[in-house]
């Protein structure tokens, strides 16, 4: 039963987190835009800042894994 709500725990936090970074890379790439990016980048941009998000979450899920305690 402790494995069972460790990771429910672990998959929420994750969600969380990972909407927490699409808002936020979301914003960077607004902010981008708005200062004068053009938007024949808008792909190039999007890769990248996707890229950038999915590491992050990955860094997250490993995190969680090895660091969170036991119930």
């Amino acid at each position: 039963m402790d494995v069972f709500l460790r990771v429910i725990a672990i998959f929420i936090e994750v969600v969380i987190l990972a909407a927490i970074m699409y808002c936020l890379l979301g914003g960077v790439r607004l902010t981008l835009f708005d200062l004068g990016l053009r938007s024949k980048y808008g792909r190039m941009v999007s890769v990248a800042l996707l890229v950038a998000g999915f590491i992050v979450v990955l860094f997250f899920i490993a995190h969680l894994t090895v660091f969170y305690p036991t119930v």
